[in-house]
């Protein structure tokens, strides 16, 4: 099954890959690895703005980092031009915006990491850190980038 067809039956659907907001480029590819820039929390086109342990529950958070993980796989298919290119993802970064005492930000990236494991079976499986931020670029709840072993053309 092709990694579209998961994610449809999955039901869920990738976003266009949005454009960077300064000076870095979205993916770069090098040495059969592809660099995903982290990627900001959009949910349904809208950035989940806000800090966990305030104004942001567990639950959103969980999804925006879901949402990350979308922007990710959008990115790479813009890069690759086939998520199929896709061999393995080697690890995700997850930085959430939070209290000082906030402490579940293993909890929040679960929403990337388990979306690319349910997208990529086996080869979704990867090493991971999550870690607290006192903010993120534009406000945003969770932001998370990627580093992903890539098939050659």
């Amino acid at each position: 099954m092709s990694v579209e067809a998961k994610l449809a039956e999955l039901g869920l659907a990738l976003p266009v890959a949005a454009a960077p907001v300064a000076a870095y480029v979205p993916v770069v590819i090098a040495g059969g690895l592809a660099y995903v820039s982290g990627q900001v929390s959009f949910v349904d086109g809208v950035l989940v703005k806000g800090r966990l342990g305030e104004d942001v529950s567990l639950e959103q958070g969980i999804l925006a980092a879901q949402g990350c993980g979308l922007m990710i796989l959008a990115q790479l298919k813009a890069a690759l031009g086939s998520l199929d290119r896709v061999e393995r993802v080697v690890k995700l970064g997850a930085f959430v915006n939070c209290t000082t005492d906030f402490t579940d930000q293993p909890k929040v990236a679960n929403g990337a990491s388990e979306l690319m494991v349910a997208v990529f079976g086996e080869a979704g499986k990867h090493a991971r850190a999550a870690v607290g931020a006192p903010s993120l670029p534009l406000g945003v709840a969770v932001e998370v980038d990627a580093i992903v072993a890539i098939r050659t053309a």
